[in-house]
């Protein structure tokens, strides 16, 4: 397995016997069309009633690891006799992998564009305070109650650790490092010392060196999904409605995986250093957990309050058969995405969407269109998702907005993927960006047993 080689036939030659398998179960067809995809953490392949035998799929995933690839689709065309083509397709590095098929992802059109809730930064908040609750003595004195023997860090080791991120620390976690380093290894394995330090604090501890900024980019988000989110904070807000923040400070986790963070940007009624929580599940904004690092320890915690009341159009709207009924519906000043999905009425018109300032994302389901020109008139659009079909018209035209970041090709059913790819490169040829490669090799598997 060390020795093959993902443009080698033999390596592929295994897994493509399985899948010729697998169809000729279905389908009395003597030749036949497989396609998939391969990664090395995953897999996507046409196997219904079985799993691949996995030392298969494991000698093309060691193949992609020594070529340095993480992801490739293949298309391949069987004869009955046998007699094999191959295509390898890509990978890009302007194409983001697809998600359980042989279908590419997002084109990005732009190198290192990212979507604009991840451009967005903190609004100031000048007057922001640390709340009355934060009391590092007091915060100092319990820490030591509750952890007599623990490892603080140095002033020195501190320092280094604001240097390393830039920022300085707020005086709350400075304390809470200079009772506890909290290193794994100044615990000895002990799992009990470690649940009493969960507990005296209440979260898992990061080490000065585990400190990092929840910023945007901490938070990273695939362009099809990080397109279709908005970031909105509203005026009584404790938390802004940030992707990430430079303010974030992490310093912890609740042991599920959501990370724990000093806020020092808060929103226009929060509390300089309160703590917040971003959740793994989710792209945008953090809950407010305590007002304080001292309220944390002493187990105050914290909710944001109820809103005014006040209610205002969503920024994202969905036009489909469970949600809005017509685009009319979804259009005001402030949309800034638009999802047209599954629609069992006549195709929609953009017309009442078009002079929209905000709006940057259209996504619609192939066939939902009445005229796919009226894209042209959109003319702040950054992500674009259609089907094959509204592309076609689009190219053809001379009308693909040139606005656009990041692009995407809705496909549904059991579509052609070398067709899908060179749509997709015809994308990626107006922005000159680099192509989805082609390899193509040639072998035989040999008649079915």
């Amino acid at each position: 397995m060390a020795d093959a080689s993902m443009s080698d036939f033999a390596t592929w030659a295994p897994l493509l016997r399985s899948l010729r398998a697998e169809r000729a179960r279905r389908s009395a067809a003597g030749s036949v069309r497989v396609a998939g995809r391969i990664g090395r953490g995953g897999w996507s392949l046409a196997f219904t009633s079985r799993m691949p035998p996995p030392g298969r799929v494991k000698r093309v995933q060691s193949a992609l690891a020594d070529a340095g690839v993480d992801d490739v689709s293949f298309t391949a065309d069987i004869e009955a006799t046998g007699r094999t083509t191959l295509r390898l397709l890509g990978p890009s590095p302007a194409v983001e992998p697809g998600i359980g098929t042989p279908h590419p992802g997002s084109l990005i059109l732009v190198e290192g564009a990212l979507p604009e809730p991840w451009r967005r930064l903190p609004e100031p908040a000048p007057g922001a305070a640390p709340a009355p609750s934060a009391d590092p003595e007091l915060l100092e004195r319990t820490l030591r109650e509750r952890l007599p023997h623990a490892i603080g860090a140095t002033e020195e080791e501190i320092a280094a650790a604001e240097a390393r991120l830039g920022i300085a620390l707020p005086d709350e976690l400075k304390v809470l490092h200079r009772v506890t380093r909290a290193r794994w290894e100044d615990l000895e394995g002990d799992d009990e010392a470690a649940r009493d330090a969960f507990m005296a604090v209440g979260c898992e501890l990061f080490d000065l060196d585990g400190l990092h900024i929840a910023d945007a980019a901490s938070r990273y988000c695939r362009w099809e999904f990080a397109a279709m989110e908005a970031v909105t904070t509203s005026p009584d807000a404790m938390v802004q409605g940030l992707v990430g923040s430079p303010g974030w400070i992490a310093f912890g986790d609740n042991g599920g995986g959501d990370r724990l963070a000093v806020d020092l940007t808060p929103g226009p009624r929060g509390h300089r250093g309160q703590i917040i929580m971003l959740s793994h599940e989710e792209n945008v904004g953090a809950e407010l957990v305590a007002d304080s690092l001292t309220d944390l320890v002493l187990g105050r915690l914290g909710a944001e309050p109820g809103g005014s009341g006040v209610r205002r159009p969503p920024a994202v709207a969905r036009v489909n058969v469970a949600s809005l009924s017509s685009v009319e519906a979804a259009a005001h000043p402030g949309l800034e995405v638009l999802s047209i999905g599954v629609w069992d009425g006549a195709p929609l018109s953009l017309a009442p969407v078009v002079g929209l300032p905000r709006l940057r994302t259209l996504t619609a389901y192939p066939g939902t269109l009445a005229d796919p020109l009226e894209i042209a008139e959109l003319t702040g659009l950054e992500y674009l998702e259609l089907g094959p079909q509204e592309w076609r018209v689009l190219l053809d035209a001379g009308a693909v907005p040139r606005s656009l970041s990041a692009a995407a090709i809705e496909v549904h059913g059991d579509q052609d993927p070398l067709a899908i790819v060179a749509l997709a490169n015809e994308i990626l040829g107006l922005w000159g960006r680099p192509r989805i490669v082609q390899t193509l090799l040639e072998g035989d598997l040999g008649p079915l047993p």
